[in-house]
């Protein structure tokens, strides 16, 4: 039964030609973030931490400038063709980076400046990729589905900064970024491959004026998703910034090399992995787990950087995957299945600011502290933040209890999403703006 219940998504043909292509996708892109912090960290720098803060601050800045008017494309525009021009983009940035670095003629700015349209493909991509996942299963299966998803970003964890470690040792770090160059065709092929009669098509929204703060308005009336946006915003300002903490730590305090370093990301993705699995299981989000998971994740992330030798770090890295796929997947989830479907796209633009965009301010934040007090340093207070912020959400639900009935009656409300279209039937129906009513 718990695999039949975790695994529920897989029965829609469409979705399994998701899931297949992002498995290969995330594999690639883990091997590529590897290679390229080593690339910046060992090879173009004298062990810059900052450095390494800037380009994953580079890939992830777009996010602020970008997301809303991005959630607004995933919202008028059909999602599947947006993502089919995104990870085309994504693909040719890997592309010029590999060559570069295996001709030999790569210089930091080259890294910077692919880093920067990384990120710009990927603020479109974020929430059109996020909402997508409505339009290809049953609303009964999304909590499936996007538990699903985090599980194939972290096999890709899981297999693709081991495998980066043995590709950079045997040949550099350009080999590796080209296999993520092709590992994009996963995804453009399952894109091609899905049946548009089988999507769960969502409302598109029609053209008018203010939309874009119609989302912040939404978001602001919303005691319930302000909550899960500052728990999310810390936490992942502070404490996601794995690539970062674990480069530090690994050629730092415990002296060891790129091997060592890929295998501290593959060590992790085994609790994510199971974190997934196990959030695949749960049909609705609770504020409760949310929350539980986010303290959790903040006193073993503060004891992870006291941990005395490589082992025992990596080790805690175990269960530290495990809360930190059971935080996010529960923040997902809550924001996707208690929003109207005319405002989703825009509602998850603003949550992927929150979740990935505060990293261009906290990685090089990380990176200075790792500097200037050493590695541990920035992995102790990635994990204070964590908790007290966690802590404080906990406290705020407990004294407004207004606050959690908010947020069931949220989800209770929310509009199911279109019926499958009839077979051969293409494009998508429009809204008139979050009212839901269909046009033609």
């Amino acid at each position: 039964m718990v695999m039949s219940s975790s695994f529920r998504a897989l029965r829609s043909r469409n979705y399994r030609l998701w899931a297949t292509g992002t498995v290969v996708s995330n594999t690639g892109t883990w091997m590529q973030r590897t290679a390229q912090d080593w690339l910046v960290l060992v090879i173009l720098t004298r062990h810059s931490a900052f450095a390494v803060g800037v380009v994953t601050g580079l890939q992830f800045a777009p996010l602020i400038a970008f997301s809303a008017h991005a959630g607004l494309i995933a919202d008028q525009y059909s999602k599947r063709r947006v993502l089919a021009v995104t990870q085309s983009v994504m693909g040719l940035s890997a592309l010029v980076l590999g060559t570069l670095t295996v001709t030999h003629t790569v210089r930091l700015w080259h890294v910077f400046a692919c880093a920067l349209l990384l990120g710009i493909a990927s603020a479109v991509d974020n929430p059109a990729r996020q909402a997508f996942v409505s339009e290809v299963v049953p609303r009964a299966d999304v909590t499936s589905a996007v538990s699903l998803n985090s599980a194939s970003l972290n096999v890709g964890r899981l297999i693709g900064p081991g495998v980066a470690g043995l590709v950079i040792a045997a040949a550099g770090t350009g080999p590796a970024i080209l296999i993520n160059a092709g590992s994009f065709a996963g995804v453009l092929v399952a894109l091609a491959r899905m049946r548009p009669g089988e999507m769960y098509a969502s409302n598109r929204a029609r053209r008018r004026k203010g939309q874009v703060r119609e989302g912040l308005s939404y978001v602001r009336h919303r005691p319930d998703l302000v909550l899960v946006f500052a728990m999310t915003g810390v936490v992942s300002m502070f404490g996601l910034n794995f690539q970062l903490t674990n480069a530090l730590m690994a050629t730092g305090p415990f002296g060891k090399g790129p091997r060592e370093y890929g295998l501290l990301g593959s060590v992790m993705a085994i609790g994510s992995l199971a974190g997934a699995v196990l959030a695949a299981r749960r049909e609705r989000p609770r504020l409760a787990l949310l929350v539980a998971a986010g303290i959790a994740f903040g006193c073993l992330l503060t004891l992870a950087g006291v941990m005395p030798t490589y082992a025992a770090y990596a080790v805690l890295l175990v269960p530290i995957g495990l809360c930190t796929v059971t935080f996010l997947n529960s923040c997902n989830t809550a924001v996707q299945l208690s929003t109207a479907p005319a405002l989703r796209g825009r509602v998850i633009a603003l949550y992927v600011v929150v979740q990935q965009g505060t990293t261009p301010i906290g990685s090089p934040i990380v990176g200075w502290i790792g500097g200037v007090a050493g590695a541990r340093w920035s992995v102790l207070s990635g994990g204070i933040a964590a908790l007290a912020a966690c802590l404080g959400g906990l406290l705020v639900l407990r004294r407004a209890p207004g606050i959690s009935r908010r947020f069931a009656a949220a989800l209770a409300s929310a509009d199911e999403p279109a019926p499958p279209r009839p077979a051969g039937v293409a494009g998508d129906v429009t809204t008139d703006g979050a009212s839901g009513v269909r046009s033609p």
